[in-house]
């Protein structure tokens, strides 16, 4: 399974949910991460790297790298941090509709949906299920905020991929 992490300038928040994805999903997916309006080739922003650091994955090595029609269409599933996002990624690639979703939307459909034998199965349930991650809520963006600000965003990031690593993991 191919996953995308989607957000602005991928340098703080896509780069921070890739890299934890990583972590705990291991073989189980491959994780890349994109930003609608980045500069390819950026490493991550200094305090996202110290909050991933400290949540236990590992920034070294990163670039980021633009969210093109290509990078978004080669994705099985793709998560971005807010509603505008998510309309901007279907805009530039409409027939991704199905496979794309923002993370509080997803993370509320896997704990509504649970015990999926497949990832496939997992985003078909998914799409049929909008519903339930209708009120989530988005990941606010803390590029130029303070260390706290990031500290609190990164740990909303790290909750929200609970449910959806159990699910891929197949552990509920």
């Amino acid at each position: 399974m191919k996953i995308l992490v989607v957000c602005v300038g991928n340098i703080c928040r896509s780069p921070l949910a890739e890299r934890l994805l990583r972590a705990r999903l291991g073989e189980e997916a491959t994780v890349t991460s994109a930003g609608l309006r980045a500069t390819g080739g950026q490493p991550m922003e200094p305090h996202a790297a110290a909050e991933l650091t400290r949540l236990g994955g590992d920034p070294a090595g990163f670039a980021s790298q633009v969210a093109t029609p290509l990078v978004i269409e080669s994705a099985d599933l793709v998560l971005t941090m807010t509603k505008d996002l998510r309309t901007d990624v279907l805009q530039r690639s409409p027939r991704m509709m199905r496979r794309t979703f923002t993370l509080g939307e997803f993370a509320a459909i896997c704990e509504a949906v649970p015990g999926l034998a497949s990832a496939p199965d997992l985003i078909a349930a998914a799409a049929r299920s909008r519903s339930h991650g209708a009120g989530a809520a988005d990941v606010p963006d803390p590029i130029g905020q303070t260390a706290q600000v990031h500290a609190e965003v990164a740990d909303l990031i790290s909750s929200l991929l609970d449910a959806p690593v159990r699910v891929l993991r197949r552990e509920d």
